[in-house]
């Protein structure tokens, strides 16, 4: 309730559905084909990280899901991250910053917090990176620029922040962020950071 009160405050945002638990979550979505679902990652009956399996797998073209979580190292952040969705926000965040997150992920990016998805890196990575090196799989066929992109995006920066820290323009850092999208099979810059962990490629810390 107190979402909707504050989603519904905004102009250009509006509330077309709500799901009590992870079961109702994918017919409805089907059924009202939101733009941003709000997903908690704790449910009864399905909870958020079968829910985004479930809508990102079996979608053509699915939501951007936003998972709503109490405590940022919850363990099943990082698995609803590694199913696909955006991003993540705190139940416990002020209702500008819930609304801001929104219209992020509305217009197709995504909502890192760098810190915490390297600490959920450390704990879920550790087998993955043992399987796996830089220099192998989808990672290892990336440019050296491409690798420097990456690298940046890890560390939350944006296109424009990238392009300044790399002297070239926006539109080159966006054709190289699509590039690196492409050749690691992710759907957004999320998934691509959690890629670049799990490999190796970036080390936590």
């Amino acid at each position: 309730m107190g979402l909707r009160v504050v989603i519904d405050a905004e102009p250009d945002l509006t509330v077309v559905g709500e799901a009590a638990d992870g079961a109702e979550v994918v017919p409805l979505v089907r059924e009202l084909r939101p733009d941003v679902v709000l997903m908690d990652v704790r449910m009864p009956g399905i909870n958020g990280i079968r829910a985004t399996e479930q809508l990102v797998g079996g979608m053509a073209e699915p939501p951007r899901i936003l998972v709503v979580t109490t405590f940022e190292h919850d363990d099943h952040v990082y698995d609803a991250l590694r199913a696909g969705a955006a991003g993540f926000l705190l139940k416990r965040a002020r209702a500008e910053e819930m609304v801001q997150a929104v219209r992020l992920v509305a217009r197709g990016d995504s909502l890192l917090f760098p810190a915490a998805v390297r600490e959920l890196a450390v704990r879920h990575g550790t087998d993955r990176r043992r399987e796996s090196s830089a220099g192998r799989g989808p990672v290892g066929r990336l440019t050296e620029r491409e690798g420097q992109v990456l690298r940046l995006m890890a560390t939350g920066l944006n296109n424009g922040e990238i392009a300044a820290r790399l002297v070239v323009s926006q539109e080159t850092v966006k054709t190289h962020v699509g590039s690196v999208l492409a050749k690691l099979g992710a759907r957004d810059r999320t998934q691509a950071v959690i890629a670049a962990y799990e490999s190796g490629f970036v080390l936590p810390g």
